[in-house]
């Protein structure tokens, strides 16, 4: 229980350094409902007193030494001034402890990672190119309130990287930022995405195609240096497997067991690009020479969920996203001629220019959209059979020119 105190009130600062603990708690009046508690422990506070709505109410106002006697003073004029105008400085003082909390809760770095945690169904590599990519915006605005983030301060972050030639990477980060500002207004912390507002400001980028052999004349060699490569069965299989099913270099080394008929000859499988817009699956015809491939696989990797699996992977067991184009570079294929996307680009241009298939068979196979003549998109089974007869064709055509 506190005691007044009939000492003389507070007039400098030198009394509230010499006030001493007692035995009981006791307070120092300062004026205008300000006090100075001081505690048996020695600790001194500053208190304030106050009547609001016809009750009596008690306001902390620091504690000393952090808050001498003359802002203290300044801390109780203000409160005063608030009381004179009926309002409450202790539920003011609330709502905005409340409001910074708020605000420290909804920075675009914590909103960031609360969207990054929402992308399960995203593979590994996408989520580390998120995690890299927005990297650059939460070190230039990342402890700044979602909402307070303004359009020059996005466009500083991308041309930091566009004034290094960077200019993909730039449209990226713009990018990137977009889909967790779109987030934040989908969850009411955001009114808007300020990024539409950026259009035009960046400098757009050299469309650069991935490196790929496409040179009828260059690819039995490429071939033969794939079967002869030595190394991990992983990376042997993977390379033989490419060109045979020209699936996006993710999609490959994530392959499931469980999507693989090899008695039926048939991989099916949601690829992840798509697995947010169109849930529609791709099948993959087997060719009997990948099927062989992967029946050898099986006996070394069958135990497991994962066609490539790998032990020495950190995380989700399954063999590096660079595996494929380390093989390419060992093999002496620098990466300006080839890498582990450009077999797409290789089965592409080969299936209609050499083999003669059409454009809606090729671009079915490789996994991309495209419609009939009434506008409907393409089923996941559309022209299997030909599909099927065109992988086998493809896959004969190959041993044929490896072999001369």
């Amino acid at each position: 229980m506190s005691e007044t105190s009939n000492r003389k009130p507070l007039t400098h600062a030198r009394q509230v350094a010499a006030a001493k603990p007692e035995a009981k708690t006791y307070h120092l009046n300062a004026g205008d409902g300000l006090f100075l508690e001081v505690i048996p422990s020695g600790s001194k506070r500053w208190r304030y007193r106050y009547t609001h709505d016809g009750k009596r109410k008690l306001l902390s106002m620091g504690v000393y030494p952090a808050v001498g006697l003359v802002e203290a003073k300044n801390l109780r004029d203000q409160a005063n001034v608030l009381v004179a105008q009926g309002l409450d400085p202790s539920e003011i003082r609330q709502t905005e402890k409340a409001s910074a909390k708020l605000s420290s809760e909804n920075t675009f770095q914590v909103i960031a990672k609360e969207w990054q945690e929402q992308q399960t169904d995203k593979s590994e590599s996408t989520r580390a190119k998120s995690e890299w990519l927005l990297s650059f915006a939460i070190d230039a605005f990342g402890s700044r309130p979602i909402d307070k983030i303004t359009p020059p301060m996005v466009l500083m972050a991308c041309r930091k990287e566009e004034a290094k030639g960077h200019h993909e990477t730039a449209h990226r980060i713009k990018s990137k930022c977009s889909q967790v500002f779109r987030y934040a207004v989908a969850t009411g912390r955001l009114e808007r995405d300020p990024t539409p507002d950026l259009r035009g400001a960046l400098k757009t980028p050299v469309v650069q195609h991935r490196a790929a052999i496409t040179d009828i004349r260059s690819i039995p060699e490429l071939l033969r240096d794939i079967d002869q490569y030595q190394g991990d069965i992983n990376t042997i299989s993977a390379l033989r497997l490419a060109p045979l099913v020209f699936i996006r270099p993710g999609e490959l080394r994530g392959a499931l067991w469980a999507d693989i008929d090899l008695e039926v000859g048939e991989w099916v499988y949601t690829p992840p690009k798509t697995r947010n817009q169109t849930q529609v699956q791709l099948i993959v015809p087997l060719a009997r020479q990948a099927i062989l491939i992967l029946r050898e696989l099986y006996q070394v990797n069958g135990h497991t969920p994962y066609v490539f699996f790998s032990l020495a992977a950190r995380k989700h067991k399954i063999m590096s996203e660079n595996t494929v184009n380390q093989a390419l570079r060992r093999m002496g294929y620098d990466q300006d001629e080839m890498c582990g996307h450009g077999f797409r680009a290789l089965a592409k241009t080969t299936l209609k220019e050499r083999l003669k298939y059409s454009e809606e068979l090729t671009e079915l196979q490789l996994g991309h959209r495209i419609k009939n003549i009434h506008g409907n998109a393409y089923d996941r089974a559309s022209f299997l059979d030909e599909r099927k007869e065109m992988m086998q064709a493809w896959a004969d055509y190959l041993d044929k020119i490896k072999a001369k």
